[in-house]
């Protein structure tokens, strides 16, 4: 009897779920509503065929088999509603959420539809909202960029139109003879040269912003020790300070060696002690500190500057951003790129660089990881 019961039961509802499955494949790009209503139907039609049959059959006659028959029936019907409704709050909240969608413009945030969703549409909702934070983020940046390259384009052009005019008129005026004496005809050649190696300068450190930016820049890591990093960054810029009546000074105990390309940490120090040289007066001192700790060193360097203004400390590292509105430099003057050049490499080491007025000046400061293997590899 058990077996019997079993496999009537069995049968009919493998042949129930059989059709059903084949109607939720056949229309499976409808509705979870209708997927849900489908799933009750196939539930509620197999426990019907199974109670039915074995009630007919088998066990019960009479007026029990009506009552039983008359009980299930009813308990079909209440658990095809009940899907029903379920199915229809289902579909009305992912309508919802695909409104809220739709009401997203590109300059505001996603706002979830009102009431409470279920945990799944509730995890969606959460991810969409920090998708579309990411997006408008991202949107935002790009146009920065896009401003700033706008800008770098316009400001470079301006800062090579002048010199290459100047020099053009000195090389004019040199082969028309209008100046013939040795001392201005000697002064013009030096000019000449002075702005080609300016020139040359702005042209190196354009390619080498480009190649940060484009990711293009490859480190060559490798244990250093930053005393000696410290010491060739000043004996390169000595020159240049003696020049600016600076005086340079050095605190770099013993410390831990760093792991890092020799050559681009030493531009970026470099940048940031000529920066701090040029906008330091006469008989002023620019410190260059290393100090370090279980896991970070830290480089800064320190000017008599008088500060930087606080609307102008979040720019200072902003390509061509030079706190001045004049776009002609002098001849002691960079294009503006040393500092962001200087973020770049440091941000390629997983480090990070920061400014800010401290006494007399301000202080600018690169943290960097006492060891960071993951940059044997491009940038």
């Amino acid at each position: 009897m058990i077996v019997q019961i079993v496999a009537v039961t069995g049968g009919l509802g493998l042949v129930i779920a059989a059709l059903g499955l084949a109607l939720l494949w056949l229309l499976r790009g409808r509705s979870i509503g209708f997927t849900l209503a489908v799933v009750a139907v196939v539930t509620v039609a197999a426990t019907l065929a199974g109670v039915v049959s074995i009630t007919i059959e088998m066990i019960i006659d009479g007026h029990p088999k009506n009552v039983v028959l008359t009980v299930v029936a009813i308990a079909g019907l209440v658990g095809l509603g009940v899907a029903l409704i379920v199915a229809r709050r289902l579909v009305k909240v992912s309508r919802g959420l695909v409104a809220a969608v739709e009401a997203v413009s590109p300059s505001q945030d996603f706002v979830p539809p009102p009431g409470r969703l279920p945990a799944e549409l509730d995890t969606i909702s959460k991810a969409l909202e920090q998708a579309y934070r990411r997006l408008r983020e991202g949107r935002e940046r790009e146009r920065a960029l896009e401003g700033a390259r706008r800008e770098l384009v316009a400001w470079v052009s301006h800062d090579l139109r002048t010199p290459l005019a100047g020099m053009r008129a000195m090389v004019e005026a040199l082969e028309d003879g209008v100046v013939h004496d040795p001392a201005t005809v000697s002064r013009y050649h030096n000019q000449i040269r002075l702005e080609v190696d300016r020139l040359s300068h702005m042209v190196d450190d354009l390619f080498e912003l480009s190649r940060i930016h484009a990711g293009a820049l490859r480190l060559t890591p490798r244990p250093i020790g930053l005393g000696d990093l410290v010491a060739d960054v000043l004996a390169g810029v000595e020159a240049l300070a003696g020049a600016k009546g600076v005086r340079l000074a050095a605190e770099a105990g013993p410390v831990l060696p760093v792991y890092a390309d020799a050559a681009e940490l030493g531009r970026a120090l470099r940048n940031l002690v000529v920066n701090a040289i040029r906008h330091t007066p006469e008989d002023g001192t620019v410190v260059v500190r290393a100090v370090a700790d279980d896991d970070t060193i830290r480089l800064s360097v320190a000017d008599c500057c008088g500060g930087i203004p606080e609307d102008d400390l979040p720019r200072v590292f902003e390509v061509a951003f030079r706190g001045e509105a004049a776009r002609s430099p002098g001849p002691d003057r960079g294009a503006g790129l040393g500092l962001a050049i200087a973020r770049g490499i440091v941000e390629a080491h997983e480090g990070a660089i920061a400014v800010v007025n401290e006494g007399a000046g301000c202080r600018f400061e690169i943290s960097l990881p006492v060891s960071a293997p993951a940059l044997a590899g491009p940038v």
